[in-house]
């Protein structure tokens, strides 16, 4: 039980960081945002057909009744990519992941009401933690500031992908993590193919490897594997647990955008880091 507790903790960081390049990669790339979500999502679904076909995975749907679900969760997967594509373009890598990450305390607001559970009042009190190191981290609370703005795509980001887990979760017992991602990715390319006559494409010779990138290793390895993942964990476990996700991304942003976090973007994570921690331990115990 212990062994398997680590494997599926193990599994959740490791989808975790792959999605944390989705920072550096939404940062570097100099295209629309709706754009580079039309495609990230046209190479994933290439990428995941792919490895459905290879691994022989059932992509049939049992009901029809699940179609509108997939079609809502996609729209909300979608809106979640842009606005958190514009908040890393308004600010930076570090502003733009832990401004996201509030999106933990809205799921443990929203999940009781959605699943009818009972209410956990330590995952309000993580999520608070959460908040508090985004507080550390905003800066005057000006709406003319791109940092400010940032903050505010980051957080109707949050909503949107807090939305999208919840609408998934009910599903994730019945089909594959990689092909619950496949559909996604094919609906959001439907969706999104507008995009491509009413916004500038110009630049898309110069960036497909990196477009091609955020479509392999954050979409198509890192998001099957964090959907996978909701089935050993309640969604606020694995939502709080995955928050150590800006941590790696202000990584990689050093690494290859030289960003320089500051004091504050320190404390911020740090408090963030906690609560990881704390809910990777408290998971254990259960």
């Amino acid at each position: 039980m212990q062994n398997n507790h680590i494997k599926n903790v193990a599994g959740i960081l490791t989808a975790t960081f792959f999605i944390s390049t989705s920072g550096v990669l939404g940062k570097y790339i100099a295209m629309p945002s709706e754009v580079i979500v039309w495609f990230r999502s046209a190479f994933a679904v290439v990428l995941l057909y792919a490895f459905c076909r290879f691994k022989k995975i059932n992509l049939s749907i049992e009901s029809s009744k699940h179609y509108a679900p997939f079609l809502i969760s996609a729209f909300f997967m979608a809106a979640h990519w842009i606005t958190y594509f514009y908040a890393l373009k308004k600010s930076n890598v570090a502003i733009g992941m832990l401004s996201l990450y509030t999106f933990p305390v809205m799921i443990a607001l929203l999940e009781p009401l959605v699943f009818k559970i009972k209410f956990n009042p330590i995952h309000i009190v993580l999520g608070l933690l959460v908040l508090l190191g985004i507080y550390i981290l905003a800066p005057d609370l000006n709406l003319e500031s791109s940092n400010m703005q940032g903050i505010l795509f980051g957080l109707l980001s949050a909503l949107c992908y807090s939305i999208r887990i919840l609408i998934l979760k009910q599903y994730v017992i019945r089909y594959n993590g990689v092909m619950l991602m496949f559909y996604q990715t094919l609906i959001i390319t439907i969706f999104l193919v507008p995009v491509l006559f009413f916004m500038d494409v110009s630049g898309f010779e110069s960036q497909y490897p990196y477009l091609l990138m955020l479509a392999l290793l954050t979409t198509a390895i890192g998001h099957s594997l964090m959907v996978h993942s909701l089935q050993f964990f309640s969604v606020s476990t694995a939502s709080i647990i995955s928050s150590v996700q800006p941590i790696f991304g202000i990584i990689l942003a050093f690494i290859f955008l030289n960003e320089i976090p500051t004091l504050n973007t320190f404390f911020g994570g740090a408090l963030i880091l906690a609560t990881v921690v704390i809910e990777s331990l408290r998971s254990k115990s259960k």
